[in-house]
């Protein structure tokens, strides 16, 4: 953990008389485990004893965190076997999760209550996707705070999938007039992008539906974003949410990468699709092409399984590595911050998942935007047309609009007004942060409401 953080210490810790223990539980994708472990850390250095209950899968390294507890639970998928699909979409998997980690949960959290020498629970905070963490916590009386791992608008435009399934929104294509044309209430979205939030409509759309229902159950909600950059959704939010509410981020911000040695200033194109997109055979041809028919130096993290069908790299055109020669470099894994925080990252070719979109604004570093499922459209959308720190790649990987994207943003002047646009919402969150900033307001608010119970 970098040493240069912001301080996370806004009240005296707790004597061990009043003491008060919180249990969380995310889900156990990094996207989610991070924010979740970082609000872990800060609530540790206001005195709460951590509990940290995980699934199997992608277990957190636990000695890197000695003052948390952790406490694995069964999830399942050691024993699905042949009845896991070949290829499991986002829906199956979660819905999954939610289906075969209730009983193990509610046998942790049993323990956990019951312990006698441990101090009082105060609360659980769950990963808002744990939609049955809600039935389980009014059985036992505990109050359940969710940590939401997206924009405030996904959780806004989640509530209404089931109306846009309704109008039959997700039964067009591209060669319906219909495809491209804008959504009413999200005018800032267009009918495809609601089709690429839930490619299962039925399946993904009434598991999203169960979630925002147990939102607006729950005793609040933890957003890792702050007021100044969701504004205006806000408004809507405290409307349909009359639950309370803590803009606490960018959680990053105290939690700083060391940047390390490298290239030129802000030449490198750095590439990662996140830890849960995948893109097709055909997906990746395009991308390959369009970093061979560039000039750019390049950081492409490529996890195996990403490309469906596919080990790893194996389906590289043939000499693409003995083409781009040095200035390309392929990694199945990467320090994301670090990179980030470096000046020689000079774009991020992202899926535009919420943490990463986070990382790159605190560290000033414009966006390549190539959304792939869920809140990620929504996220594309406002990263190209209301912040402007970013190009959104419209007709998805394709090689020309790729060459066409990098250019614009590593060339172009308009690559010069992205870099100080975003450089503008950077100093926003700075003052977000300092003492009386809507983060650090947020914060105090959140120690205070969890001390009250």
């Amino acid at each position: 953990m970098a040493s240069h953080g912001r301080d996370t210490t806004l009240v005296s810790t707790q004597s061990k008389k009043t003491q008060r223990r919180i249990i969380m539980f995310p889900m156990p994708y990094q996207g989610h485990l991070t924010p979740m472990l970082q609000l872990a850390n800060i609530l540790h250095n206001n005195g709460f004893k951590i509990t940290f209950i995980h699934a199997q899968q992608n277990t957190p390294t636990h000695s890197n965190y000695p003052h948390i507890t952790f406490k694995s639970i069964f999830d399942g998928f050691s024993e699905i076997g042949k009845y896991m699909p070949k290829e499991p979409d986002a829906s199956f998997i979660i819905t999954y999760l939610n289906e075969n980690c209730r009983e193990s949960f509610t046998h942790c959290l049993t323990e956990l209550l019951a312990e006698p020498n441990e101090p009082p629970v105060a609360c659980l905070i769950t990963d808002a996707e744990y939609y049955f963490t809600q039935e389980v916590a009014d059985s036992m009386k505990v109050p359940r705070i969710v940590m939401w791992a997206c924009t405030i608008a996904s959780v806004l435009v989640y509530g209404d999938l089931q109306f846009f399934y309704e109008k039959g929104y997700f039964n067009f294509t591209k060669q319906d007039s219909e495809y491209e044309r804008p959504v009413p209430k999200y005018p800032i979205l267009k009918v495809k992008d609601i089709i690429k939030i839930a490619p299962n409509p039925k399946g993904l759309g009434e598991y999203l539906t169960k979630v925002v229902k147990q939102i607006k159950a729950s005793s609040g909600i933890i957003w890792n974003s702050f007021v100044e950059l969701e504004e205006p959704t806000l408004e809507t939010l405290n409307h349909d949410f009359p639950i309370p509410r803590f803009g606490l981020g960018p959680l990053q911000m105290y939690f700083p990468a060391s940047p390390s040695n490298a290239q030129a200033p802000k030449s490198v194109i750095y590439l990662s699709f996140g830890s849960i997109a995948r893109i097709t055979k055909l997906e990746f041809l395009e991308v390959a092409y369009g970093l061979a028919n560039i000039d750019f130096p390049f950081l492409w993290v490529v996890r195996p399984g990403v490309v469906k069908g596919s080990e790893w790299i194996e389906w590289l055109p043939e000499k693409f590595l003995e083409e781009v020669g040095d200035r390309g470099r392929i990694v199945k894994w990467c320090p994301q911050q670090e990179v980030l925080a470096h000046p020689s990252t000079g774009c991020f070719w992202t899926h535009s998942g919420w943490n990463s979109t986070l990382e790159s604004i605190c560290n000033e570093v414009p966006m390549i935007c190539s959304p792939c499922v869920v809140g990620q459209p929504i996220i594309a959308r406002y990263v190209n047309d209301i912040w402007k720190i970013g190009v959104l790649l419209e007709d998805g990987f394709e090689r020309v609009g790729i060459e066409t994207a990098v250019k614009r943003i590593m060339l172009n002047e308009e690559g010069e007004e992205i870099r100080k646009r975003i450089s503008r919402v950077k100093k926003e969150v700075d003052v977000s942060f300092d003492e009386g900033g809507s983060s650090h307001r947020s914060l105090k608010s959140l120690i205070d409401y969890i001390s009250s119970f």
